[in-house]
């Protein structure tokens, strides 16, 4: 698939990218307080603290998934569960470029999520391209992030490429969360909140004992 058709797959949640930003779980506000962030001061804090949500979960995840269940499809045709990972690597190193940032020497939009198929490639590619994306992100003046953009014909702005990124991180993070249950994989964050919710019960199960 050509780099310009690859990213025609991507421009289309463009559009529903804004709305998705209030459709997210609570946990992100609770990961922005934990890394000292406001509740969005500006667009691009927010824009930053629900990509850095995606991102952790997405990582967690690809960690969490066994090696042999990378290459695990759910029908043919469909990208399996390392390519997904390196789906969303592609995108974050990709789609900046439309806004004058420099991807890695190298880079191939067209046959990146390929490139990699061993698990701790995959992770770490992940968290890089993570970093490349923020880091290009965290960069941009408030001003920056109003420059005219075009995505093939579509006149949006700087802005817009990001919350186009921030729409694809959690379109496949929920893509791989189903991935992860239909292989018995439980995301992490649910397990710690199931484990969270076991113990409070059994802490009142014990005074509730106590008491009687």
């Amino acid at each position: 698939m050509s780099f310009v058709k690859h990213c025609r797959f991507l421009v289309a949640p463009l559009a529903a990218a804004t709305l998705a930003l209030g459709a997210f779980a609570g946990s992100a506000f609770a990961h922005a307080e934990h890394e000292g962030h406001s509740h969005g001061s500006t667009v691009k804090d927010e824009i930053l603290m629900w990509i850095k949500d995606a991102e952790s979960k997405l990582i967690e995840l690809a960690e969490a998934t066994p090696e042999n269940k990378y290459s695990y499809r759910p029908g043919k045709g469909v990208r399996s569960t390392g390519e997904v990972f390196m789906h969303v690597a592609a995108a974050n190193y990709g789609l900046p470029s439309f806004v004058g940032v420099k991807p890695p020497d190298g880079f191939d939009f067209a046959t990146f999520e390929k490139s990699k198929t061993k698990k701790a490639e995959i992770v770490q590619t992940l968290r890089a391209s993570f970093e490349h994306m923020g880091t290009a992100l965290k960069a941009m003046s408030e001003e920056d992030m109003e420059k005219p953009a075009e995505f093939f014909g579509m006149k949006t702005t700087s802005r817009g490429a990001y919350l186009l990124l921030l729409s694809h991180c959690h379109e496949h993070l929920g893509q791989s969360i189903a991935y992860s249950r239909s292989n018995g994989v439980v995301p992490p964050w649910t397990a710690r909140m199931d484990a969270a919710a076991a113990a409070k019960k059994g802490e009142k199960t014990a005074e509730s004992k106590t008491a009687n």
